[in-house]
C-alpha cells in the first residue's frame, strides 16, 4: 500500500544507497528500486533542456552498472537456484497481476451464493487482455472490526476452506496463478498459536494457493520459503516492495516496485541483478498508466493492474487498457528473451526520446522500444552492424522490415506513435509462436492507441433503498419518538487511505460523486427509534418464531451454542449478524433499519454535538475498551446511562457498531456502520479504525454474510411515525 510503504521505502533507500556506497567503487549506485541513468539524459530540472548522450557516455554508464552488478552478486554470495526450480518458474512469465478485493461484485454473487471467477476473468479478458496471476485480498481494510486474524478472515469466506479451494481451482482452470497476502503487522487480533510462516504455509497448502504477497514487507522473510518447502507445498514469495537487502532476491522470486518515472526510463534495480526476477510495477492511485507501462516494457517486467482499491474504483482508461493488452501480449510471447542475462538497456537508437533495451538470446535479438515523446516518431530508428542471413521484424505492427544498407551498417525504419511502443526481432527464421504473435499484433495495431479515449471516469454509487414502514397504531414499547426536523447532516468517512479523491467514501443521492466529506440539510419526518440496540433475547425470539436460518449461515450467531446465547448475555446487544440478518429481524418486527442521517440525528439532536452526551469525551459513558486478542463480549445495553443522547436514545457509541445504510456501485457494496465498538486491537495503525464521534462513519466492505458478520457489529431498528 503506497502510503504505508513510503516509510519502509525511505529506510530501504538509505540501505541500498548509503551502505553500498561505502564498499563499492561505482558512480551509479542504485536509488531504492531503480538504477539512475546517465546525467546527460536525466533532464530532471524542468528549466534545462533534455540532451542526448553520446555513445561513449552510454557505454561508460553501462560498464559502471555491470561492474556494480558483478561485485554486488559476488558480495552476496549469490545463488540463483530458486529460479531453476520447475515449480517456481511460472513467475518468469507472469506479467499481469491485479490485486483483487474479495468484495468485488464481479468475483462473488451473494444472491446465488457462489464465486463467479469466470465472470471476473472474462471482464479482464475483454477490457485489457486478461491476467497471468491474481492477488486475492481478503483482509485490510476490514480486519480489526473484531478479533478475527488474517487466517480467520480467509476461513470466513463463503464455503470456508473448501469453498476457497474450489475457487482457486477455478482460477487454475483458466491458467491463472493465485496469491494471497500475509500481513506480519497483524499481531493484535486472535493469536493463531504458531509462527506466521508456519500458519501461512499450512493455510495456503489447504486452499492450493501458488504464492503470498508480503503486505508492507520489503522482502518476505526466508522462513516462509523454509516453512512452505517443509510441508511439500512451496510458495512463491512476493514482497510489496523491493527486498530491503539484495540478498532477498535469492528467495523472493517476485516483487512489487513503486517508481517515479522520468523522461528517460530508469533501470529496475532488482531486475538488473537477476533478470529472471519478476517485478510488478504498482502505481494504484495513478489515473494515467502510460509511464508505468512504458517502464514495464522497457525493463521487461510486469504490471499490477489494480483497479478496485479498498472499494475505491480507479479504472484503467480505454487507451491504457489497449496499451496493456498489447504490451502483455508481446511479453507473454517473448518471455524467453526478457530473462536474457545479456540484457543491454539504453541500447543505441537514432531518434531523441525513443529508448530501447536489447535482449540477445543465442543467434536472435529482441529490442523493446518506447517513445517517450508525446508525438509520433517515424522513419530511421535503429542502426546495426550488417549481418548476413538475418531478417528483421516489426513485431508490434506484425510486418517484416526491409532494412536499408549503408556501408557496413543496416538501418531499421518503422513508425512508433506518441507515448507508444515498439518491438523488433532479428532472426534467421521465425518460430511458429512468433508468426502467431505477428498475426495477432497486426490485428491489434490496426487502430492507433491515440484513437482510444484516455479520459478517466469516476464510478457512480447508489444508495440502496430502505422501504418505509407502516406507522404503529400506538406508542411502541422501548422506542423513542424523534420529532420531525430539518437537520444539517454533516459527516465524514474514517478510511485510512484515498485522501479526498473522487471515489473515496460514499455518494449520497444529493451528491454528484463519492467523496470523504459531506454536508447537507435533510428533512427528517418524525420516526420511532429503538431506545437500545437489539439484544440477544430479542433476537432469539425472532429466530424461534420464524425459524430463521440464512442460506449463508457461516459465522451466524457465532457466540451462541445450540440456539442459545451465553449465560447472562440476555441484555447484551446481539452480534455476529449480517446486514441481511438485521433487515430480516426489523422486517419481522414491523420496522426497518435507520438511514444513517436518522441515526446521527438521534445521537446529536439539533445542536451538532460531538458525542451523544456532549462535546467532550467521557470514558464513563461507554464500555471500557478491550485491547486484548480475545473478544470479551459487549456490555449490557443499559449499562451506561450517561451515554444517553439529547433525544433519549441509549447505547449509541462505544459498545457495538450498528448497521445503517448500504451503498453499491458496479464493483462494490459497502455497509455504513455507526457508533464504534469496545474492541481496539493493538499494534498497528492499519486495523479498522473507530468512529466514536457523531460526525464520523465507518465503511465496511461487503462480500457475503459469512464474512460480513462480526463479533462487534449489531443494530437497532426504526419505524416511521404518522
Amino acid at each position: 500500500m503506497t502510503s504505508r510503504f513510503r516509510i519502509f521505502s525511505l529506510v530501504i533507500t538509505m540501505l541500498l544507497v548509503v551502505v553500498p556506497a561505502l564498499s563499492q567503487d561505482t558512480k551509479y549506485q542504485p536509488k531504492g528500486p531503480f538504477i539512475p541513468t546517465p546525467e546527460c539524459r536525466a533532464g530532471d530540472q524542468s528549466f534545462l533542456p533534455l540532451r542526448p548522450c553520446s555513445d561513449e557516455q552510454i557505454q561508460a554508464w553501462r560498464k559502471d552498472i555491470r561492474h556494480w552488478r558483478f561485485e554486488r552478486l559476488l558480495r552476496m554470495g549469490y545463488s540463483g537456484s530458486e529460479y531453476e526450480r520447475p515449480e517456481l518458474k511460472w513467475t518468469q512469465s507472469s506479467y499481469i497481476q491485479p490485486q483483487m478485493m474479495v468484495e468485488d461484485r464481479y468475483f462473488y454473487d451473494p444472491v446465488a451464493n457462489k464465486y463467479t471467477v469466470d465472470r471476473y476473468l472474462d471482464d479482464l479478458d475483454k477490457r485489457y487482455g486478461g491476467i497471468d496471476a491474481v492477488l486475492i485480498w481478503h483482509v485490510y481494510p476490514n480486519i480489526g472490526i473484531d478479533n478475527r486474524n488474517q487466517y480467520d478472515m480467509l476461513r470466513a469466506m463463503p464455503g470456508g476452506i473448501a469453498g476457497v479451494k474450489q475457487m482457486v481451482a477455478d482460477f487454475h482452470r483458466r491458467g491463472v496463478r493465485v496469491l494471497f497476502p500475509v500481513i506480519m503487522w497483524d499481531q493484535g487480533t486472535r493469536d493463531e498459536g504458531k509462527a506466521n510462516w508456519e500458519a501461512t504455509a499450512k493455510v495456503m497448502a489447504a486452499v492450493g494457493a501458488d504464492g503470498v504477497n508480503g503486505d508492507t514487507l520489503a522482502g518476505v522473510p526466508r522462513a516462509f520459503r523454509t516453512a512452505s518447502d517443509a510441508i511439500g507445498h512451496p510458495l512463491v514469495l512476493e514482497p510489496e516492495g523491493p527486498p530491503a537487502s539484495d540478498e532477498g532476491i535469492m528467495w523472493n522470486n517476485m516483487t512489487w516496485s513503486y517508481l517515479e518515472i522520468p523522461f528517460t526510463p530508469y533501470i529496475s534495480h532488482q531486475k538488473w541483478l537477476e533478470t529472471r526476477l519478476m517485478v510488478n510495477i504498482s502505481d494504484r492511485w495513478n489515473r494515467d498508466k502510460t509511464d508505468d507501462l512504458q517502464y514495464a516494457w522497457f525493463n521487461g517486467v510486469g504490471y499490477e493492474s489494480w483497479e478496485n482499491i479498498w472499494s475505491i474504483w480507479n479504472g484503467i482508461t480505454p487507451r491504457d487498457s489497449e496499451a496493456l493488452r498489447r504490451v502483455a501480449t508481446m511479453e507473454r510471447a517473448l518471455s524467453r528473451f526478457l530473462i536474457s542475462q545479456d540484457w543491454e538497456p539504453l541500447t543505441p537508437t537514432q531518434r531523441f526520446g525513443v529508448f530501447a533495451s536489447k535482449w540477445p538470446l543465442g543467434a536472435e535479438t529482441l529490442w523493446t522500444v518506447v517513445n517517450r515523446n508525446e508525438f509520433d516518431v517515424q522513419g530511421r530508428q535503429i542502426e546495426l552492424p550488417d549481418q548476413t542471413g538475418l531478417h528483421y521484424y516489426d513485431l508490434y505492427h506484425g510486418v517484416e522490415l526491409q532494412p536499408s544498407r549503408e556501408g557496413n551498417k543496416v538501418v531499421l525504419s518503422f513508425d512508433i506513435e506518441g507515448h507508444g511502443y515498439g518491438a523488433v526481432l532479428a532472426t534467421a527464421s521465425l518460430a511458429a509462436s512468433e508468426r502467431d504473435l505477428m498475426d495477432k499484433m497486426k490485428r491489434l495495431t490496426e487502430r492507433p492507441l491515440a484513437s482510444y479515449s484516455h479520459e478517466w471516469k469516476m464510478l457512480p454509487q447508489q444508495l440502496v433503498n430502505i422501504a418505509s414502514t407502516k406507522p404503529p397504531v400506538q406508542s411502541p414499547r422501548d422506542m423513542v419518538k424523534l420529532p420531525e426536523a430539518d437537520y444539517v447532516f454533516r459527516v465524514h468517512g474514517i478510511e485510512l487511505e484515498g485522501g479526498d479523491e473522487a471515489g473515496v467514501d460514499v455518494q449520497y443521492p444529493w451528491e454528484n460523486a463519492p467523496s470523504r466529506y459531506h454536508e447537507h440539510k435533510v428533512h427528517i419526518p418524525a420516526l420511532w427509534m429503538d431506545r437500545y440496540p437489539v439484544t440477544n433475547v430479542q433476537f432469539q425470539k425472532f429466530v424461534k418464531e420464524t425459524r430463521y436460518n440464512p442460506s449463508d449461515n457461516g459465522n451466524f450467531l457465532k457466540d451462541w451454542r445450540d440456539g442459545n446465547f451465553p449465560s447472562a448475555w440476555d441484555n447484551k446487544p446481539v452480534t455476529w449478524v449480517a446486514l441481511e440478518d438485521a433487515r430480516a429481524y426489523c422486517g419481522w418486527a414491523g420496522k426497518r433499519l435507520p438511514h444513517e442521517w436518522e441515526w446521527q440525528y438521534a445521537a446529536q439532536g439539533m445542536d451538532g454535538r460531538v458525542y451523544p452526551w456532549g462535546n467532550d469525551w467521557d470514558a464513563s459513558a461507554v464500555p471500557e475498551p478491550d485491547k486484548g486478542r480475545d473478544l470479551r463480549g459487549p456490555d449490557d445495553v443499559t449499562a451506561h446511562p450517561k451515554g444517553a443522547s439529547p433525544l433519549g436514545v441509549m447505547d449509541l457509541v462505544g459498545n457495538v457498531w450498528q448497521w445503517t445504510d448500504e451503498f453499491q456501485d458496479e464493483h462494490s457494496r459497502t455497509g455504513i456502520l455507526r457508533g464504534g465498538s469496545y474492541y481496539q486491537p493493538q499494534g498497528s495503525i492499519w486495523y479498522f479504525p473507530q468512529a466514536y464521534r457523531a460526525d464520523e462513519h465507518g465503511k465496511l466492505l461487503l462480500m457475503a454474510p459469512s464474512k460480513d458478520r462480526a463479533g462487534t457489529v449489531g443494530f437497532r431498528c426504526v419505524s416511521d411515525a404518522q
